[in-house]
């Protein structure tokens, strides 16, 4: 089993497989840059080089990059649009500096040109970026909440974002409070087996390499994104067994992006996952 958080990169990119080891993961995500700025510190070849070096070390069997939150590539303004091309661009390039296996990038809001448009500006935006680019990371599509203009809270829809691109090049990232948020009810089977049958039916399970597991603090459907720790949210504690057990998801990259709080951290919602585990 994949599992790891979402980690701090303060100090330099090299500290979070520090914080990695103390947690005894084997796999973690981090930031580049900013995530809600447009520029990020120079990496350097050492420190990249020493992040390759520590990660080899330690045996981590993945890495992932999420990409900043601030890039919109469903946007119908030409300069937000280019802003948003050139800064995923610079993710990707630091990822494949790092020797990172995933990058995943929220695919952004249409602000009332329609979901039509949205995702033809974000098909249009990924193949020149692979065109430019040929990155080696894998580019992985989250799934969104649906609130206001996103575009993306089902799995139609990202596919048709990655239209006439060979998916040996894009993929899926599954939020699982994201999905709760937008309708699927993971705390059933039902529900949990109409969202994998989804999944499968567009991209195939094949394709979906990360899972951010998360619980919300909302209830099914309300489109509001509000993670939540491990059991303790409206998902609840089943839904996450199913998750972690399932025989087609055992292998995937799980990646928890819980909360910080008085009622847990990372240490405890990695414990819960773990235990949940058969």
């Amino acid at each position: 089993m994949e599992l790891g958080a979402h980690l701090s990169i303060s100090g330099g990119v090299d500290k979070a497989l520090d914080r990695a080891e103390e947690l005894e993961i084997n796999t973690l995500q981090i930031f580049v840059k900013n995530p809600r700025g447009w520029t990020g510190k120079e990496l350097t070849t050492k420190i990249a080089n020493l992040f390759k070096e520590k990660s080899k070390a330690m045996n981590l069997a993945s890495s992932v990059v999420h990409a900043n939150y601030l890039s919109n590539l469903a946007t119908p303004k030409n300069e937000l649009y280019k802003k948003s091309k050139e800064s995923l661009k610079e993710d990707i390039r630091r990822a494949d500096c790092l020797g990172v296996n995933y990058v995943v990038f929220h695919p952004g809001n249409h602000t009332g040109s329609g979901i039509e448009a949205g995702i033809e500006r974000v098909n249009k935006a990924l193949k020149e970026i692979i065109k430019d680019l040929n990155p080696k990371a894998k580019l992985l599509l989250e799934n969104v909440s649906g609130a206001g203009t996103e575009v993306g809270f089902n799995f139609e829809d990202l596919l048709a974002m990655t239209a006439g691109i060979p998916l040996d090049r894009v993929g899926v990232c599954l939020d699982t409070c994201h999905a709760f948020a937008a309708g699927y009810d993971l705390r059933s089977k039902d529900g949990f087996d109409r969202l994998l049958t989804e999944i499968d039916d567009t991209f195939g399970l094949d394709h979906l390499k990360v899972i951010h597991v998360n619980d919300s603090k909302r209830e099914l459907g309300t489109n509001k994104d509000r993670h939540y720790h491990i059991g303790q949210g409206k998902i609840g504690s089943e839904g996450f067994a199913r998750l972690v057990n399932h025989p087609q998801l055992k292998e995937k990259v799980f990646i928890i992006e819980t909360p910080i709080d008085e009622n847990g951290d990372d240490k405890l919602n990695l414990k819960t996952l773990r235990d949940l585990a058969e």
